[in-house]
């Protein structure tokens, strides 16, 4: 249970939810009305029903972001929430003793990443952390769960050497589990179970992820505040990419996250949501809460919970704890995909957890904003789904009408019946749906302008107008394929088609005609498809479509384009789409651009040839020296024999990574693997430093 401290006052969060969905509901019942009262005019047919249910989900939708971002700006506006988790006098005294040692543990939970930016990304908090004085407070774990033995390898070299790098011996941590049961979750699962009575809190942190070391610390204080906090999220930002597609949507979110953030913790108080990593949580109640079940049947639906932070969150909240988004907590980051092609590829692993929470949402015990958090989360993804069937119906509907004859005399009537124009309810829907959509855009603008020391750091007056034109233009463009992609998804999981949970790729590179043309070919004929149908048959229709098909026809050429990393630097040098992290980069964002610049040179030295790096004698000590001494059964000791015997036959690139791993996690084939290794390089006349 949580302290015994008196729970935070319910009336004003129940004052601010009533005051948001009331506002959330009018606006979609106001809009009803209007669409409505068009469809009205001879009755409605079946296909306007369809069309009214559709607008109703997607309205409702756009009026809980719509709102959120509006009451976030008021509180930007106002400086800040003074009921927010930053602003609330400490409650220290008020809850029971906490025994577990005040330490906190962050750790990294990977799996086949890219070991220079992972461990560049851990100097440079560490590094950080250190500068703040209070280092002594934290302990650093990499919880690896990566499956290549190449890599596996070369994060512990890099884990050995960091630890002599800052005399850290006994402060950073290194293991790799032998079975990566349950992905991420049973990684940190397997932390808490092992080292977690060590520890008061633990910062959860991704591959990808940077925190300096005053947002650390500060979380930590205020969880030491607030003794019946369980989990407080940071919100991060997206910086470090250099091509043209990250640095508008890094653009983007700096500029215009403030608003939804602020909003979101506004309306959500105590009982907010977790995303993952860059959080700070309370051991003890999360060891105790969150053990996460297997969902029956298989998946996409059934097996281990794959967004396992939601559900995390709503146990938390479910055991009486409280969550908080501490929306002002600054110096938390993340990096985005660095291409559209990734970004979906992201977004199609999210669908999938996503979309697993169609069985949670009814789960017993969860509270009324757990639930909606759920909902929240499929319907970022549903929404896509429905909005195509939106537009499909509508054009449908648009050519039902364009081919009604109207009949102007009725009956014994000399004068003609004009039939009655909808046109200006219709535009208004249009209207009122279209500033709803980009109205937080200029709420972010307008903020930056209220805080006008900022806006240099955006590349001024004039450029952060054009930037945020270019990125409305370019949302607009790429808007439609990732509704199409989107759609694809859920119909494919709706299916039950699983896509598992693989890496994904964090490096900028420009996409080949190819690899855009395998991608986006489909989109490009489906909206040159619609073009030529709407403008054929329903040419007024067309002229309103053609956002929607500008983006799909130009799906190829936009996607190449923007994961060029030489348009990227030019629009940055021209002072576009620029950031205050990339015009005056905090310090933990300097240490990683160091760190990656010493790292890479030091990884391609040793790591050159990456199948030969067990040749070395300090390398292959470090990797035996870390390896569990396990009896291993007879018949697989017949088995490693015989793969080291193909391996002298045949060579490396003949074995799969499963075995070769097999090989590199038994130590008495290490050792193996090492005098051949060894014997080579002699017999090839090479040289060891």
């Amino acid at each position: 249970m949580p302290p015994s401290a008196p729970p935070l006052s319910t009336i004003p969060r129940t004052i601010r939810r009533t005051l948001f969905f009331t506002l959330v509901v009018l606006t979609t019942l106001a809009a009803m009305v209007m669409i409505t009262s068009a469809f009205f005019q001879n009755g409605l047919s079946p296909q306007e029903v369809v069309l009214l249910a559709l607008y109703t989900l997607l309205i409702l939708w756009v009026s809980t972001s719509f709102w959120t971002a509006l009451m976030g700006f008021w509180v930007m506006l106002r400086g800040g929430d003074r009921r927010s988790i930053s602003h609330m006098p400490s409650r220290a005294g008020e809850g029971g003793i906490d025994t577990t040692p005040r330490r906190t543990a962050l750790i990294m939970p990977i799996y086949n990443e890219d070991p220079v930016r992972v461990f560049s990304g851990l100097r440079a908090i560490y590094q950080s952390l250190l500068d703040t004085g209070r280092g002594d407070e934290f302990e650093l774990f990499i919880l690896s769960d990566t499956r290549d033995p190449d890599t596996w390898v070369q994060e512990e070299v890099n884990w050995y050497r960091m630890c002599c790098d800052f005399d850290a011996h006994g402060r950073i941590f290194y293991r790799n589990r032998e079975k990566n049961v349950s992905r991420k979750s049973g990684n940190i699962e397997d932390f808490c179970t092992r080292w977690g009575g060590r520890y008061r809190y633990m910062i959860v942190l991704d591959a990808d992820s940077l925190m300096g070391g005053n947002a650390l610390t500060r979380m930590v204080d205020l969880m030491e505040s607030h003794p019946r906090v369980a989990l407080i999220q940071s919100p991060p930002l997206p910086v470090n990419h250099k091509s043209l597609f990250a640095r508008v949507l890094q653009f983007g979110s700096s500029l215009y996250s403030d608003v939804f953030t602020a909003g979101s913790a506004w309306w959500q108080m105590s009982d907010s949501n977790y995303w993952g990593h860059n959080a700070i949580i309370r051991i003890q109640p999360f060891i105790k809460h969150c053990g996460l079940p297997k969902l029956p049947g298989r998946e996409p639906f059934g097996g281990e919970i794959l967004s396992h932070d939601f559900v995390e969150a709503a146990l938390l909240r479910k055991a009486g704890w409280e969550v908080w988004l501490g929306y002002d907590i600054k110096e938390s980051y993340e990096e985005l995909p660095p291409t559209l092609i990734d970004y979906a590829k992201r977004d199609r692993r999210w669908c999938q957890g996503n979309l697993q929470h169609l069985g949670l949402i009814t789960a017993r015990g969860f509270s009324g904003i757990s639930r909606l958090h759920m909902l929240m989360g499929i319907m970022s993804y549903v929404s896509s789904p429905l909005w195509l069937l939106f537009l499909v119906f509508t054009g449908s509907e648009a050519y039902v009408q364009s081919q009604t004859v109207p009949v102007y005399f009725f009956g014994d009537n000399i004068f003609p019946v004009w039939p009655e124009s909808y046109a200006v309810e219709m535009t208004t829907v249009l209207l009122v749906t279209l500033a709803m959509l980009f109205l937080p855009k200029l709420l972010g603008l307008l903020l930056l302008f209220l805080r006008w020391r900022d806006v240099k750091r955006y590349g001024g007056f004039f450029r952060v107008i054009l930037s945020v034109f270019l990125e409305t233009v370019f949302s607009m463009l790429t808007a439609p394929v990732l509704m199409l992609y989107q759609s694809k998804f859920v119909v494919s999981i709706l299916m039950r088609k699983s896509v598992g949970w693989p890496p994904q790729n964090r490096g900028d590179h420009r996409l080949s005609l190819r690899e855009a043309t395998l991608a986006h070919g489909g989109q490009t004929l489906v909206g040159i498809a619609a073009g030529v149908a709407s403008y054929t048959y329903v040419p007024s229709f067309f002229w309103w479509f053609t956002p929607v098909l500008a983006g799909l026809v130009l799906a190829i050429p936009v996607s190449i384009m923007s994961s060029s990393t030489k348009l990227g630097v030019l629009t940055r040098r021209m002072g576009l789409f620029l950031t205050p992290e990339e015009s005056n980069p905090p310090e933990v964002i300097r240490l990683l651009h160091a760190n990656l610049k010493q790292l890479e040179v030091e990884n391609e030295a040793r790591f050159g040839s990456d199948r030969q790096a067990i040749a070395d004698p300090g390398v292959c000590a470090l990797h035996f020296a870390l390896l569990p001494n396990r009896p291993v059964k007879r018949r697989h000791r017949y088995e490693l024999k015989a793969l080291i015997y193909r391996l002298i036959e045949d060579g490396y690139d003949k074995l799969s990574p499963v075995e070769i791993r097999s090989m590199v996690a038994d130590p008495e084939t290490v050792m193996r693997l090492h005098t051949l290794a060894w014997s080579n390089e002699q017999d090839a006349g090479g040289t060891r430093p």
